[in-house]
């Protein structure tokens, strides 16, 4: 399984700290990689967000910014940055996201005895919407799946077409997310009907493989044209690099136009239609949990809700009493 390479030192060049702020900024990113092992795309979304709060402390206080000015900043001066970036039309989502990234760098700056500021703790963000993963019905799913397997592509290549029909039934089939599969080595190809991914902050779990993925996956490993050491990547690209997430979003994209597919149709909505689709069977929330790899019950939750609302919808199409007038 491959393992989250080491990043080099940030450059903080541009950031407006004083040069305290910017040695606790590269210890902050030394633990993000090292202790929570946070992926790079993660790391760098963590590192904006903290940059663009300090960018507008600079003009708020009229300084560089220091440790000093972080621990004297009031509630005032927090809820004027959320202010400032709801006058300039962020999404909420967008500034809950940021202010999480605030909010843990204070925390580690806490933890560490670096710096104090209790005015962040009772700061409440904007409220979102709980938002409900969008779900393929069954025969949507068929669809597509029939889709990969006989494209109607002139001049497809016939082992890039095994690829990408192994990569996707991997993650409806398993629940995978795309970076989880596109991050498998050859090494990793189950053998006893099992599979071990590494997820998000490198946490282990094991999920059960269908004898349809596990064959998809072989049909690939026979047609591909590279070379696959054990050590490698189990899918790559044309040019023999591991495979980038965006072919295979863009290969999605494709299929969903030309069948005709929600909007929402994307390579995660496979794994949240693997997650409906074995609650609708019955299956126990709790196992569910563990085999999507989430680290909160109330995450897995979600998707009771999209159940009920394809019940619902059922219920009012077909119910001879649902309609009036």
């Amino acid at each position: 399984m491959a393992r989250p390479a080491a990043l080099e030192p940030p450059d903080l060049s541009t950031v407006p700290a004083d040069r305290s702020l910017a040695d606790a900024l590269a210890r902050w990113h030394t633990q993000l990689r090292s202790e929570r092992r946070s992926s790079d795309n993660t790391v760098s979304a963590y590192l904006r967000d903290l940059s663009a709060f300090l960018e507008f402390l600079r003009d708020h206080v009229g300084a560089t910014v220091s440790l000093d000015i972080l621990s004297d900043l009031k509630p005032g001066d927090f809820r004027a940055w959320l202010a400032m970036r709801s006058n300039h039309g962020y999404a909420r989502t967008s500034t809950a996201r940021s202010l999480s990234s605030v909010r843990m760098f204070f925390r580690f700056l806490d933890r560490e005895g670096i710096c104090h500021n209790a005015a962040i703790g009772a700061l409440r963000g904007p409220r979102l919407p709980r938002a409900v993963p969008k779900a393929l019905s069954g025969p949507e799913t068929d669809d597509l799946l029939r889709e990969i397997e006989h494209p109607n592509h002139a001049g497809e290549a016939a082992w890039v077409v095994a690829r990408d029909s192994a990569v996707l039934l991997l993650l409806y089939g398993c629940g995978l997310r795309i970076s989880e599969a596109l991050s498998l080595n050859r090494a990793d190809v189950p053998r006893d009907g099992s599979l071990t991914v590494v997820g998000k902050g490198g946490k282990a779990r094991m999920v059960p493989v269908l004898p349809a993925v596990l064959e998809a996956i072989e049909a690939h490993l026979a047609q591909c044209p590279h070379a696959l050491p054990a050590d490698g990547p189990l899918f790559v690209g044309v040019r023999g690099g591991r495979l980038n997430p965006r072919v295979v979003q863009k290969r999605v994209q494709a299929m969903r136009v030309a069948l005709g597919l929600p909007q929402e149709t994307t390579p995660h909505a496979l794994r949240h239609t693997f997650a409906t689709h074995l609650l609708s069977a019955g299956g126990d929330l709790r196992a569910i949990q563990e085999l999507l790899g989430h680290a909160s019950l109330s995450t897995t939750q979600r998707y009771t809700d999209v159940d009920s609302a394809r019940l619902m919808d059922v219920y009012d199409r077909a119910h001879p009493r649902a309609r009036k007038g």
